[in-house]
């Protein structure tokens, strides 16, 4: 798998790229268009042995990138078929050129209708690029919906037909794609939300813009990398490593206070404790005895506990019944690091507080109540739904889902790790703790939540690796925190 690029940008962005190779040094706009359409040839070279190709145009430079495609596939003998959805002679610029020279060597272009036959071919998609700013209607939704019923594997040209480049929401559909070649800069909304579904594996070709380009443009969000934790000391010791205290574990909820404690234990922090219900304290460290297990009944009791640690984790199981409004409240009272999670996200919507010394988990669930919106809105852009988030909560706040954002007031951070087995009961508990864990360690809460976030995501990914998604549980994932965060 190809290492991706970490730098993110929006469609205007990447605009910007191109316009500066182009005129400040000198790479024309075709020449970019048919180094794009010949990375494209490759990767059909490379997967597919001599494929059948079905090559869709649209209107723009996403057309001419397939017009380029047609033509290297043409002249290498492949059996192929072109059809457009707008007239090719209704193309500007660098796309009617790459459609020129596409059929002065022969090339046959073809009017799109609904009686293509895919059986045994490639799919090439070509119809809709970045700009793409309203939804797909008429023959191009047609076009979409037959190549997602085709079951063919599918290629797509910079971004899938449909996928909105910014935010990663369907307009309302777009192309299933196998894999998804980007060009010159990776676009932020093939990494979070319904892009997982749609842009398969993503690989990435700068096209050669030299370097000094990407320095004159801001990107606008980055994926996660893991940052090292400091070596330890040969001398060190437990209090050298935090102290974690876990709050939460009402009655019929002890599994998720547990599972969060065994996180931060496995992420490294030097000692953990839990605050739960008299009833759970016995048998919370049943099977981990390292676990030093606390039968707290009222907020008072809760005192010495928040005085001892240094980083309080509130919410795996806490409810929402007057006693976790009691605990939570006492621990709003501390000046310790905060990891806010759970139901303790769900009464925190019910009060409105803001501070920097916390760092919010949410699923799209919690944070739409957070926020006062619907799932729908969280979905339609969640990069300005963490944003929100950090700016009316502060913090760091955490947009959970496929393609977890973060946002701590500078650049959005998005992890590209995890699988479709984390949604299961219990993964964010063992989140909340592994970011508990790495900040009792030392890191800073921003630092903490981006490390936690992508090695959540590679634990779960090598458990699933070894055994597969179905199935998978959030205790799976223990070893592989270990593992990880040795690496």
């Amino acid at each position: 798998m190809q290492i991706l690029p970490e730098k993110l940008y929006l469609a205007k962005q990447v605009r910007e790229l191109d316009r500066i190779a182009i005129e400040q040094y000198g790479i024309a706009g075709i020449e970019l268009m048919r180094r794009a359409g010949g990375v494209v040839f490759e990767l059909l070279k490379t997967h597919f042995a001599r494929p059948h190709i079905v090559v869709f145009c649209g209107a723009g430079n996403n057309a001419g990138d397939g017009y380029v495609v047609a033509k290297l596939a043409l002249q290498a003998g492949f059996k192929l078929e072109v059809y457009y959805l707008s007239q090719p002679e209704h193309l500007q610029g660098d796309a009617f050129i790459a459609y020129q020279d596409y059929v002065e060597i022969g090339g046959h272009v073809s009017a799109f209708d609904k009686h293509v036959d895919f059986t045994q071919k490639v799919v090439i998609d070509a119809l809709l690029g970045t700009g793409l700013n309203r939804e797909v209607t008429g023959v191009y939704a047609t076009a979409i919906a037959l190549i997602n019923a085709s079951d063919c594997p599918v290629i797509a040209v910079d971004i899938p037909s449909g996928l909105n480049a910014d935010t990663g929401h369907l307009m309302p559909n777009a192309v299933k794609a196998h894999y998804t070649v980007s060009f010159i800069g990776l676009k932020q909304g093939m990494f979070t939300g319904m892009a997982a579904e749609y842009c398969g594996d993503i690989l990435y070709a700068s096209l050669e813009v030299p370097a000094q380009v990407f320095q004159q443009v801001k990107h606008s969000a980055q994926l996660i990398k893991a940052l090292p934790l400091p070596k330890r000391h040969r001398c060190a010791h437990k209090g050298h490593n935090g102290h974690v205290l876990l709050v939460g574990g009402d009655y019929g909820y002890g599994g998720a206070i547990r599972l969060a404690a065994e996180a931060s234990l496995r992420i490294g922090a030097g000692l953990v404790s839990v605050a739960t219900r008299k009833k759970h304290a016995a048998f919370i460290n049943g099977g981990r005895p390292e676990l030093m297990c606390h039968g707290v009944e009222t907020d008072l009791e809760l005192l010495p506990l928040l005085n001892k640690a240094s980083v309080i984790v509130i919410g795996p199981g806490l409810g929402q019944s007057p006693w976790a409004k009691a605990l939570f409240q006492q621990v709003l009272t501390s000046d310790k690091p905060l990891v806010i999670d759970a139901d303790a996200l769900n009464l925190l919507a019910k009060q409105h507080r803001y501070s920097h010394n916390w760092v919010l988990t949410p699923h799209p669930g919690e944070a739409a109540r957070l926020l006062v919106t619907t799932c729908a809105e969280i979905a339609r852009d969640r990069f300005s739904a963490v944003a929100k988030l950090h700016q009316t909560y502060g913090g760091v706040a955490i947009l959970k889902g496929a393609g977890t954002l973060l946002h701590n007031g500078g650049e959005i951070k998005v992890s590209n790790t995890g699988n479709p087995g984390m949604a299961s009961g219990g993964m964010g508990d063992v989140l909340a703790g592994m970011i508990a864990g790495l900040i009792a360690q030392g890191l800073t809460l921003d630092k903490a939540a981006a490390s936690a976030v992508y090695l959540h995501g590679k634990a779960a990914d090598s458990s699933a690796q070894a055994e597969g998604e179905i199935g998978l549980v959030a205790s799976d994932l223990m070893p592989f925190i270990r593992k990880w965060i040795n690496e």
